[in-house]
């Protein structure tokens, strides 16, 4: 393996590694993969990784053989101890894997989580870049996510290019930390909208409104979105088939809370929000779409006719 300093970015015809297959990093992969990237995948439950072999990646057996074969290694995993468990932290294994690799994190995880992993893979003679993405399953499968960098600079521009076929801008953040704080913020704005719909429409459907004129009157005004033209049709039909889960918006709001905390700031419109995706997760809503946050807002309402 040449030495990374030697060149700026990743080789012609490099091999990339991508770990973790899951709602996300399953189309994100095949979006690299389809735009030519060789890839060296792997994933916990093997079956995720058969769409890739397809796509002409390669499918690692165990993840050791990703780092083994790959330079740069990419991970959508879902939260810090699955990260942990796949690196291998605290054990030997953890600086056999890493060192001498870029390692980008694109999973949402607590900032001081994320320094401390940095400051663990450059202590082991690797560098890490942290990489969150904005938005659902859907932009992930088109492409027109939006990746937040936070690093050393010059780990960042090696690993920028790479990202190209799965993300339609990327966005410097500046060091470790503050990628995973701009993630929040925005999580922070998304979360709170999505509940806000939600009522709206629950407001509108409680009123006898027809759903379809609510659907246009926001469509046509200025709270028209991305969100509303593919959420509205979700929330109208009762549709929660998984875009982005309703537990992983709730672990969202936790640590917007915690950062919040922090920063001894309040974050009054964030814990109402919290406490609803919560109420969702308690319903059984978890592994269903985030709007099955409409299910705590009418189980509210169920209990204001009950008392």
């Amino acid at each position: 393996m040449s030495n990374a300093s030697e060149r700026p970015g990743a080789e012609p015809g490099e091999e990339i590694g991508f770990v973790g297959l899951g709602v996300m990093g399953q189309p994100m992969a095949l979006n690299l993969a389809r735009a030519g990237t060789r890839l060296v995948v792997w994933n916990r439950s093997p079956a995720a990784a058969d769409p890739l072999r397809e796509a002409g990646a390669a499918v690692a057996t165990i993840v050791e053989e990703v780092f083994e074969r790959t330079r740069i290694v990419m991970l959508m995993l879902v939260n810090e101890a699955v990260l942990d468990e796949v690196l291998q932290r605290g054990t030997p294994g953890f600086a056999k894997l890493v060192s001498g690799h870029i390692v980008v994190s694109m999973g949402s995880n607590p900032p001081d989580y994320s320094r401390g992993l940095a400051a663990e893979i450059v202590a082991a003679g690797g560098r890490y870049v942290e990489a969150p993405v904005s938005g659902s399953r859907k932009p992930a499968e088109m492409g027109q996510l939006v990746s937040l960098l936070g690093g050393d600079p010059e780990a960042v521009a090696e690993v920028r290019p790479l990202l190209a076929p799965m993300c339609r801008e990327t966005i410097l953040c500046g060091p470790v930390g503050n990628a995973l704080l701009m993630k929040l913020a925005v999580n922070l704005y998304l979360c709170t909208t999505l509940a806000g719909l939600a009522e709206a429409a629950h407001f509108a459907s409680q009123n006898g409104l027809d759903l379809s004129r609510f659907q246009a009157a926001i469509d046509s005004g200025p709270m028209a979105s991305d969100l509303t033209r593919v959420k509205i049709p979700k929330l109208i039909a009762g549709d929660f088939s998984v875009q982005a889960a309703t537990a992983d918006a709730f672990n969202s709001t936790n640590l917007i809370a915690q950062a919040a905390r922090t920063a001894g700031m309040a974050s009054p419109v964030l814990d109402l929000c919290r406490e609803l995706y919560g109420e969702s997760v308690e319903l059984g809503n978890g592994r269903l779409d985030m709007s099955s946050v409409l299910k705590a807002i009418e189980a509210r309402t169920a209990a204001l006719g009950r008392s």
